[in-house]
């Protein structure tokens, strides 16, 4: 067994990134190894753009996998690391029953030509999980299912027959310091006498003596931006997904076992706590507005059969898996506020004293909050939670929050009728009774804040915003999605849910590749 020296990236070897996009994998990798790739492929010129603004010392290649000559790119310099992302879409479950592209579900191969001919020392291979069944397909271009898994098997077999030792493990990106719960399949083969090494998780579910807990979706919110409420809109929502909303209304905001505290400034970033922990220093900055804030992750839109009842997981996790396709995620919050006011305009006080009383007059805005997400058939996430995957359209993740006030009961009355109508719940209190005085007559959603209950008066909704979604994959604050303000929003995330987690890729390439002083000098 060869030691660490040995197994290094050599200074002379080179490093390949193979279907680059944005360069999640190739941020992982400088992470690892303290330097860039120095050579990226891809087909699609705002790939390469972003790529090559945040990687300025990469040689890039804007060209299809298959045309690059392997021998020629590396001008007979050996090559250390080879990563490789084939295009997922016709493997992933997301892509559904319908007929597959051969010419995509082959890019795989091209794995193999570069092993041919150049001999890449390590070869790490990504991709969904599904990536274990490719096999033939049927003559309407669906996968035979008698044939599952045969053409990986041939593939490794051909990988190994080239003199590789081939491993492979599904590793989720929050064991591994990500705020995203996205899995993927890693391969990763060697041809040196070196061992295939597996990261160790650094995070946990359920976190014991030793490690830390999963990563949240709540610190990668901006909560300082507005939500729209979802009665007033100029295109009402659709059914499904207002009954999505109330669900997570109803799970994450009004059976809340545990709130957030938080800042709502517009410093940007989330300031946040757990309410386990002593309140933060309360400043003059932006007014020293605090938030209570119960998050939620909707996720929604992968057609859930009639009757199926919704998944809605809390927020104590992290986001799901951002795919390709559309980062199928809402934010929803309860926003829990006195009327009558404007935040701040109580004199600071000492973090050693009570929280003010909850008025009509609103020194404070307490709010309510989870991602709702609009495929999958799931309802969403507390913001608690890790974030769920991330597709490349990004318009099915939002934010929803609810507001709460004590004087406006024309909207308490429509955010209760909105919740009886979706799930039925006999909630609140008559109107006529003074607040905080349950009667039999359900008029009202409560939400109990320091022992006062306080209803609903609006529930708001909007999409999660390219920052939020770029720090839920795990990019670092800095990384340039815009290409130097070339990239429009919808380029931005779509390189955001095709991109390879930074972190899973570090991870991987530290355990098999890195030095002590090339981690040290990563960090």
């Amino acid at each position: 067994m060869k030691g660490a020296a040995d197994r290094a990236i050599r200074p002379d070897e080179i490093i390949v990134d193979l279907f680059a996009g944005g360069g999640g994998a190739s941020e992982g990798i400088r992470q690892a190894l303290g330097r860039h790739p120095d050579l990226a492929v891809n087909h699609d010129e705002d790939a390469i753009a972003c790529h090559t603004a945040n990687h300025p010392t990469t040689e890039h290649a804007c060209a299809s996998v298959w045309n690059v000559e392997p021998r020629v790119a590396c001008a007979g310099r050996p090559v250390g690391l080879l990563w490789a992302s084939p295009d997922c879409r016709h493997f992933s479950r997301a892509a559904g029953g319908r007929p597959k592209w051969k010419s995509v579900r082959a890019l795989p191969g091209v794995v193999l030509t570069w092993a041919t001919r150049v001999r890449p020392r390590v070869i790490v291979v990504e991709n969904v999980r599904e990536f274990l069944g490719w096999g033939p397909l049927l003559e309407d271009g669906r996968p035979c299912p008698d044939r599952i898994g045969r053409s990986f098997n041939v593939w490794v077999g051909r990988l190994r027959g080239l003199g590789y030792r081939v491993q492979w493990r599904e590793l989720c990106a929050a064991d591994l310091g990500a705020p995203t719960i996205r899995t993927r399949l890693i391969v990763v083969a060697r041809c040196d006498d070196a061992p295939i090494v597996w990261p160790q998780p650094t995070h946990h579910r359920v976190p014991g003596l030793f490690g830390q807990p999963w990563r949240t979706a709540a610190e990668i919110i901006d909560w300082s931006l507005p939500c729209p409420s979802i009665f007033d809109r100029r295109r009402p929502l659709a059914d499904k997904t207002l009954a999505r909303v109330a669900e997570g209304v109803r799970r994450y905001v009004l059976d809340a076992a545990e709130p957030f505290v938080v800042s709502v400034t517009h410093a940007g970033g989330f300031r946040g706590q757990s309410l386990r922990a002593p309140l933060a220093t309360v400043t003059c900055a932006n007014r020293g507005e605090k938030a209570l804030v119960v998050p939620t992750l909707v996720q929604t839109g992968y057609g859930e059969r009639a009757g199926q009842a919704p998944r809605v997981p809390g927020l104590d996790k992290p986001l799901g898996t951002l795919v390709a396709g559309g980062g199928k995620h809402a934010l929803v919050s309860a926003f829990l506020a006195g009327c009558g006011g404007r935040a701040g305009q109580s004199p600071p006080k000492s973090v050693a004293a009570p929280m003010n009383t909850i008025t009509a007059k609103a020194d404070q805005i307490l709010v309510a909050a989870f991602v709702a997400q609009h495929n999958g058939g799931v309802i969403g996430r507390g913001a608690g939670e890790p974030v769920s995957t991330i597709s490349t359209a990004g318009s099915q993740q939002n934010l929803v929050e609810c507001a709460l006030s004590d004087t406006d009961r024309a909207g308490a009355e429509r955010v209760a009728a909105f919740m009886i109508r979706y799930n039925g719940l006999n909630i609140g209190q008559d109107l006529r009774e003074p607040l905080g005085s349950v009667t039999s007559k359900p008029r009202f959603a409560l939400v109990t804040v320091h022992g006062i209950p306080l209803p609903i008066a609006d529930i708001g909704m909007r999409m999660l915003a390219v920052d939020e979604l770029r720090r839920a994959q795990g990019f670092p604050d800095g990384y340039d999605l815009t290409a130097g303000g070339r990239l429009s929003k919808t380029a931005q995330i779509r390189l955001i849910g095709n991109s390879v987690v930074p972190a899973v890729a570090a991870a991987v390439v530290r355990a098999n590749l890195a030095s002590h002083r090339a981690a040290e000098l990563a960090a």
